[in-house]
């Protein structure tokens, strides 16, 4: 489903990965840069959501098409397999074919499927790295070698995770992802772009069982949940001129967790 921009709007566009659910730290994200006066180009995976517990949520990418339609923005949805190496290419051309030239790109994609040290397969692990590390990199490099926006107004954006203990190639690979991802702030620095990772911390968007999400809210200062609105708040401001003085960080956006 595409939205049209108008011939007139002088909107930016963000292209924003991983929006596959309404309840997403994604959608979260891409309804608040919508409402900042951003078009949204966003992608999702439903073969991914498919293997999950959660399970596929029918009609999700039309629900999040009309709620950015509410804000006014330009919208296209993208399904896309970061596994695959040549996706991002394509993700890129979609974008620019149906809304123009990307001036934001926020990383949400992930795969993470929890097992340690001891009973993580190869097949796993391969993957994870496909597409939390790789497919980081090669979306970054598309934006790179596309970007003609004003210096100074492009922005990259990666959401990582500390949680390696258990979840091993989740962990390891969203790792990898800090790093290339603040590679991007010295190595685009030519552009004016900025490059920053945030780690929101236990967002429970139908992951948690009981017993982690009442340990998670004990071990918080403010006794409570991240939100995917505590997440797309620090990011909305880290794509506004306000935001252009933060570059090369990983910002940690987790209530204060201990």
């Amino acid at each position: 489903m595409t939205i049209e921009r108008s011939p007139a709007a002088s909107r930016p566009l963000a292209l924003v990965t991983g929006v596959g659910r309404t309840v997403g730290i994604g959608a979260g994200i891409a309804r608040r840069l919508a409402a900042s006066g951003w078009d949204i180009a966003h992608t999702y995976w439903t073969p991914y959501d498919a293997r999950m517990s959660w399970g596929v949520e029918s009609g999700a990418s039309a629900a999040i098409e009309r709620d950015l339609a509410r804000h006014g923005a330009a919208t296209a949805s993208i399904e896309a397999d970061l596994a695959d190496p040549g996706t991002p290419a394509r993700i890129f051309d979609e974008a620019e074919r149906l809304l123009g030239a990307v001036t934001a790109l926020v990383m949400c994609h992930c795969e993470s499927v929890d097992s340690g040290l001891l009973n993580t397969t190869v097949e796993s692990f391969d993957r994870h790295f496909a597409v939390n590390a790789r497919a980081t990199w090669l979306l970054i490099r598309e934006y790179g070698t596309r970007y003609s926006g004003a210096h100074g107004s492009g922005r990259i954006i990666s959401l990582t995770s500390d949680h390696t203990v258990g979840n091993l190639p989740y962990g390891a690979s969203k790792g990898a992802l800090d790093r290339i991802t603040l590679a991007a702030a010295r190595e685009l620095a030519h552009l004016g772009v900025t490059a920053n990772v945030v780690n929101p911390g236990p967002v429970d968007t139908g992951w948690m069982s009981d017993e982690l999400r009442a340990t998670c809210v004990s071990q918080t200062p403010l006794g409570r949940l991240g939100t995917p609105q505590d997440t797309a708040h620090l990011v909305d401001f880290l794509c506004s001129p306000e935001g252009q003085w933060i570059n090369g960080q990983l910002l940690m956006s987790n209530g204060g967790l201990a």
